[in-house]
């Protein structure tokens, strides 16, 4: 056989829908290019038949059910960043007290959801995290997945947000209904982003179609989904949505309390000791005003730095250097000042 027989073959079984027989033409289009050293098309052939079976090991059947579900499930994976299961706990995360009593009240309702429904009590699921950026909104959610031992759906709102009229609340839509089939959590960053839509020149009536449809997203979720949106500019974000959140927290830029505990985090599992009390305490003093993010940044390059300079010096001491410490903390806080990595609370 010719290619243009093998070709018209394959275009014959794939309008009538015969599976079978259009795998067997294209494996022998395969065999046909192999022999004829066109060994580039050959691969190409392989590898689309490798991603047509990655279901059910078998090509689906245009039409059927089954297609439309494969359909769905990817245009759904192109608005979700990333569907995991957290193993963090709350010993993981480093707040004000408040902070984290408020978090493990949260974790503590969505533990006991048939309890408040059966005396009729609501259940606080719809969570918004805001403050500034390196402080731990991020690290909370995962934190409350892990403790519920819930999938999280990590939102794109890259791919959300769309210019065409209509399709950014559609899209919205088809995450919250394709993640409410399951007791999920949906993780919203930089919520603002929604809000920020009115900034666009875009007809403003769309942006008000998008706020209404989270608006009803928000009314009709199911009492086990939980949706926890972050934000490092809560004043960006609609007021009707701000009133939605059952529960609103915020974050702040450590302590002197928190940046020891983050240390002494940090460096739990690590052969590297603290330097001496003095020196810890100037170290803790110089933080403030840093995130948690740009404290254990400075912290980790500081092990890494003083790892390499004793392999290069062939010493042995394993004591966090001070003085290189000091150093990459006021690098940082150069860097802050100048707007590279901008800690100022807006909200």
């Amino acid at each position: 056989m010719t290619q243009i027989n093998y070709i018209q073959e394959i275009a014959k079984f794939g309008l009538m829908n015969d599976t079978d027989s259009l795998l067997k033409s294209l494996n022998e289009l395969i065999d046909f290019y192999k022999n004829s050293k066109k060994n580039n098309l050959a691969l190409k052939l392989q590898s689309v038949i490798k991603d047509a079976k990655q279901y059910q090991g078998k090509l689906t059947k245009v039409g059927s059910d089954y297609y439309f579900q494969q359909r769905n499930e990817k245009e759904i994976s192109e608005l979700v960043i990333d569907k995991f299961r957290s193993e963090y706990s709350l010993k993981d995360l480093i707040a004000d007290k408040i902070l984290i009593s408020d978090l493990k009240q949260f974790i503590k309702e969505n533990q006991s959801v048939s309890l408040l429904q059966k005396h009729e009590l609501p259940v606080s699921n719809k969570l918004l995290l805001h403050g500034p950026s390196g402080c731990g909104k991020t690290l909370a959610s995962y934190v409350i997945a892990g403790e519920l031992e819930r999938p999280m759906y990590v939102i794109n709102l890259g791919a959300i947000v769309s210019s065409k009229l209509g399709e950014t609340g559609k899209n919205l839509a088809k995450v919250f209904k394709y993640a409410s089939q399951e007791e999920s959590i949906i993780f919203i960053d930089e919520f603002d982003s929604i809000g920020k839509l009115r900034d666009y020149n875009q007809d403003h009536g769309e942006m008000k179609r998008v706020v209404n449809t989270i608006l009803q997203l928000f009314d009709f979720l199911p009492e086990r989904t939980i949706v926890i949106a972050a934000t490092n500019q809560e004043k960006m974000i609609d007021e009707a949505l701000l009133r939605r959140f059952d529960v609103n927290l915020k974050f702040s830029l450590p302590g002197e309390e928190q940046i020891k505990e983050l240390i002494n985090l940090t460096l739990r599992n690590s052969k590297f000791q603290k330097p001496a009390d003095q020196e810890l305490s100037t170290v803790i003093k110089k933080c403030k005003g840093l995130s948690y993010y740009s404290i254990q940044k400075t912290l980790v390059n500081t092990v890494k730095k003083t790892l390499l300079d004793n392999l290069e010096n062939k010493k042995v001491d394993i004591s966090v250097n001070f003085k290189v410490w000091l150093e990459l903390i006021e690098k940082e806080k150069k860097a802050l000042k100048v707007g590279h990595y901008p800690i100022k609370c807006v909200s």
